[in-house]
Formats: C-alpha cells, structure tokens, sequence
C-alpha cells in the first residue's frame, strides 16, 4: 500500500515529507519521490528502491527550499518499479505533481485522449493521465481544488490523489475514493497523510476524509467539499498516541517491539468493558439491542491474519451465543452471492480499516439490508465509518507487516463481542460473563509469562534455518492457531509451510511427512475437551512414527504429551476457548527468529504491504 505525504506551513516541506515518508516505510513500497514548490517553479525528484536511494540522490542533486510538497512511496501496480514509473508524475508543462494510491480503472482510455490531444506520457502509469488532466482543468478554471473536483468525477476506481501547482504555490490539494487519506492540523501548518503516523511528530489532531471528496490546506485552513464542490461534514479527531508509539524503542525491529507490547495491547482492549451494574458495555456497539436479538446468523468477512481471528471467533460466537456463524475471505465473499438480509449480522475484521476486499464485501453485506459491525484497530478508517457500529481494538499502532499484537486484540474483541450478543440474547449468565472476562483480565499476564520463556524458541528457530518446511497441526481453537503460524512463517521467512485440522491428517498431509521435517503442534487442553486431547496426541505419535521432528506446544502440567515431544513448547493452562491468545505468542516469536536467522528484513517482507487498498 502506497504511503503518501503533503505538507503545507512554514517548515522545510522536503524535511517534513520525507521524515513523514520514513514513517510509512512499513506499508511496503518499492520506489519513493517527492515534488517542492519553490521560487515560483516545481522540482521533483524520484528513485526506484528503498527511500535511502531517494535520499541519495537529493544529496547529489539537491532541490531548492520550499514550504509547501508532496511525497510519496509507490507499490507498483500499473508499471514496473522504476525510476520513470515512480511518483510524482508531472505534466508536460512541469507545473502539476501529483502523487497517488489506488487504481484508476479507465486510465487506458483516458490516456488514449490525452495523446490524442498531443500530451506526451512518459511512464507506464495510471497516475501520469491525472497530472495531465489536471494541467487541462486548471488552464480552465484557475482553481487546483476544482480542477480535481472536474478531474475525479471522470475517474473510475479506488484512488487517492494529492497534487500541487506551480501557479498555485501556497496551496495542497487531496482526494479520496475507497482508499485512506487523514488530514494533520496544525498551528500555521497542514499536512495530509494515508496514515496519521506521517505527521504525529507534528501534530495529534487529525480530521477523518470521507468517500468521494476533495481537501484544499493552505497554511491557515482546510477545506472540505464532495466532488461537486459542495461542503462537506468531516469530523475532527485526537490521535491517542504519540510519536514515540512508532519508534522501535530499543528493539531490534517493529515486530519484536508489537510482539512485546501484547500483554499491554490484550488490557487496553479490556479498559472501560464493564460498566457499574457489572453487565458488558461496548459503547461503540451502537445496533440496538432488538435488533441483534433478531438476527439469525453470523457472518464474519477479513483477510489474512483477520481471517485467522475471524475462524476462533466462529467457536466463541456459536458457543456463547448459540447462533450459526459462518467466516469467509472477504476477497470471496459478493463474489459467490452470498445468503443475507436484514437479520444476518456482518461482522469485519480488518487492522487498518482501509482493507478492499473487506471494504466491497460490508458495502454488499449493507446493500442486502444486514448489519454490519467492524472490529478494528483504526480510528477514523474507512471501515469503521461505513459500518453500522465498530468495537476498537486499541492495539496502537502496528508497524511491522506481519501481524501480531492487533491477532490478540482482534481475538480479545471477539471474545468480548461474543459475550455481548450473548448478554443481550440472554443465553448467557452475567456470572458467566464475569467468570470469561476475568479470565481474559488474566492473559495479559499469562502472555508476558510465554515471553519470558521464549529462549528456546528462538534456539530451536535459529537451528532450523536451513530447512525449506514446517507443517502446522491443530484442534479445535488450535486449529486457525496453525493456520496462523504458518502464515508467520510465509511472511517472514519465506519458507513453504502449511496449518492443517490435525484430524485431516490421514486424509493426505500425512503424506508430506519425512525424515526430520519439522512439525508443530498446537494440543488443547486435557482438561475441557480431553478427547480431542488424546485425538492429537495419537497424531504426534502417527508423525514421529515416520521420522518427522515434533514441536509441539502443550499447557503446563500436560505430561501425556512429553513422550513424544522432539521439542516442548509450554504454555499457560487456560480455558479452552481462550487458549490462541496465549498459543500463538511462540509461533510469532518463533517466525520471527527464524526469518531473522535466515537474513530477511521482518518488518518489511517481500512483495508485501501493510494494508491492501485494491482488489
């Protein structure tokens, strides 16, 4: 997902743009540029790589000094990872820069006019068409924030465009359309960001952007209108954290620093749950009560990692609640014409917010009349603002693109959402729902408990760098836990690895076991589901009869595992429903060393970004 920055004030624009660019390197990006506005002209530069690269060549061929610019960190789509492919694009003239995230869908057609007109287009880019039609719309009008309103209703796609003028220099420009831009207030200075980190070293008030409209800053002001030019309602907002929640803190990446803050992260999501007559509180669950006591089945949409809590909330949800529940890749979802109305309840996982597919798929689940609730870890995101209701996840940020601590606080709010339509359908106990939460309450520390012992683990990681597999096994819960861990583990190290339903076993994956092959097992409980227990433990017999290594992660105090354990992993005893929060902390750790062994850069693994803003 590309990071975008736009700064207006009186500071040096290209400091303040490509500090704010620094700060959006984790969202995956393989070129970087920034455009200046000064002494009545425009200069950019850009590099296809790393930001180093960009910062390189302004130190050869440094640009003058200005106060107002635009930057950005592309991830190509339309167009190898060049130099000439890389934003800003500029018109012909070099007057217009425009950056962007997102896909323009008809740009092959509006090109086609653009060199019909005699413009010249020198990349292989949708963005390009923009900087061009905008040139054309602001000789007309005079005005760069109407030659955008003029320019997006002629777009068709998901896009964020931020642009400046030559001939307006005091002036940024933005636009929005299914895909995240915030805006930075400051004092005598604006910025505009995909991301609130771009500019919280500056300033923690922000205004939310919403669908399909167009913002003019200026030093003293912003503006606010649809792209019909007329005003638009934004709300302003307080970020919650401060710079320093995205700085690495002393560790050695932005993955060990989340996997670390996870006991913090699970208590925060608890903050403020219970109100004073002792009953369940969601205050952002704003679908009334009678409304959720009609619905008659559950569907939850995510992708990734939200997709592997969306499969352990499935459990608590029909356990707790009693309703049907069904998990679908949010990517698959409108696709397959799926089944609802006004009594099925959506809910959405997404950590950014920003997520497309999960985005298209609420927008479907709304136009067939259910609700749509979204868990997420975004204030102010896209997802948040189109749902019905939305329960925070108050993880802070998160850095690293491997998911970890916004995994455990998404599980945390499903568990707390599952006890609440419970509460509300009266299937469940207020004592029932005191006793959960004050186990959830306990985890947190249970959690610093597992990494306190993780030593070994990263022992045992390390020792296994050569290897070119690792299969994953799990019950129940356990299993989306191997599910996860396996996806750590493609990630991060790059390696072939896969989570399979330990009773699928015989079904085929047996097949894949040989000599030495690692494979981890996630065992439940033998004290609440003993059979599946014993089930799984017969599978580490069946795999270590063939030759393979077992590593297997089992609760303190179950010896009927030791046996056959090539490596155990222990982990505190805790319900069985809760066991993932603390089950999946030594597969992160593990993932992460592993990779970390093998030379690869955690935070930012290939071909990856942080959030997926297109389909």
């Amino acid at each position: 997902m590309c990071g975008i920055v736009g700064y207006v004030g009186g500071q040096s624009a290209l400091d303040v743009v490509v500090a704010g660019l620094k700060r959006l390197e984790y969202r995956g990006y393989d070129s970087a540029g920034v455009a200046v506005l000064a002494d009545g002209g425009l200069a950019a530069a850009k590099k296809a790589g790393k930001l180093v690269n960009l910062e390189k060549e302004l130190v050869d061929r440094p640009l003058p000094g200005g106060s107002v610019g635009i930057g950005h960190t592309r991830w190509a789509t339309h167009g190898g990872p060049t130099d000439a492919n890389a934003h800003p694009h500029l018109d012909n003239a070099g007057r217009v820069a425009v950056v962007h995230n997102g896909i323009i869908e008809n740009f092959a057609a509006l090109r086609e006019e653009l060199a019909e007109r005699g413009h010249t287009l020198l990349s292989e880019t949708d963005t390009e068409t923009v900087a061009h039609l905008l040139a054309e719309e602001f000789s007309s009008v005079g005005d760069l924030a109407e030659a955008m309103r003029l320019v997006c209703r002629r777009l068709d796609g998901a896009f964020t465009l931020v642009a400046v003028h030559a001939d307006q220099p005091d002036v940024v420009v933005g636009a929005r359309r299914n895909s995240p831009l915030v805006v930075g207030v400051g004092e005598g200075e604006n910025f505009l960001a995909s991301d609130v980190s771009a500019f919280i070293a500056h300033t923690r008030s922000a205004i939310e952007l919403g669908q399909d409209q167009v913002v003019e800053l200026t030093r003293d002001g912003v503006t606010v209108t649809d792209f019909d030019g007329a005003p638009a309602d934004v709300r302003a907002y307080h970020v919650d954290w401060d710079a320093s929640a995205a700085e690495k803190g002393g560790y050695a990446s932005f993955m060990l620093k989340e996997i670390a803050e996870q006991p913090k992260a699970v208590a925060d999501t608890l903050l403020g749950r219970i109100d004073g007559a002792g009953r369940l509180t969601l205050d952002e669950v704003r679908i009334p009560g009678a409304v959720l006591r009609e619905a008659d089945k559950v569907v939850i949409v995510a992708c990734g990692t939200a997709f592997h809590a969306g499969l352990i909330a499935k459990y608590a949800i029909e356990h707790w609640t009693r309703i049907p529940c069904e998990v679908e890749l949010a990517s698959e979802f409108r696709y397959r014409d799926p089944i609802l109305d006004q009594r099925t309840l959506v809910i959405a996982i997404s950590q950014s917010g920003e997520t497309m597919d999960t985005l298209m798929a609420l927008r479907h689940a709304r136009e067939q009349g259910a609700k749509v609730l979204a868990v997420c870890n975004t204030n102010g995101s896209t997802i948040p603002r189109e749902s019905d209701a939305v329960l925070y996840t108050h993880a802070g940020p998160e850095v690293a693109v491997a998911s970890t601590k916004a995994f455990l606080t998404q599980l945390v709010a499903c568990y707390l959402l599952a006890l609440y339509l419970g509460q509300v359908r009266g299937t469940q106990w207020g004592d029932e729902i005191h006793a959960v939460v004050r186990d959830l309450a306990r985890i947190g520390d249970d959690v610093e408990r597992v990494l306190e012992t993780m030593e070994p683990v990263r022992a045992l990681a390390r020792s296994l760098a050569d290897k070119d597999t690792v299969l994953f096994l799990g019950r129940h819960v356990g299993y989306p836990v191997a599910l996860e861990g396996a996806l750590k583990l493609k990630e991060l190290a790059y390696m072939h690895a896969e989570g399979f339903a330990a009773g699928e076993l015989k079904h085929g994956p047996i097949a894949l076991v040989e000599e030495d092959l690692p494979v981890v097992v996630v065992v439940p409980s033998p004290r609440g589901r003993s059979v599946l227990h014993d089930k799984i433990v017969s599978n580490i017999q069946e795999i270590r009869a063939r030759g393979a290594r077992t590593i297997v992660i089992a609760e303190e105090g179950d010896d009927a595992v030791v046996p056959y354990a090539d490596h155990l992993v222990r982990i505190p005893a805790t319900p069985t429903l809760l066991q993932p929060l603390v089950a999946t902390v030594p597969l992160q750790v593990f993932a992460c060393e592993l990779a970390t062994a093998r030379g690869n850069e955690v935070d930012q693994p290939r071909n990856l970004a942080k959030s997926v803003t297109v389909e």
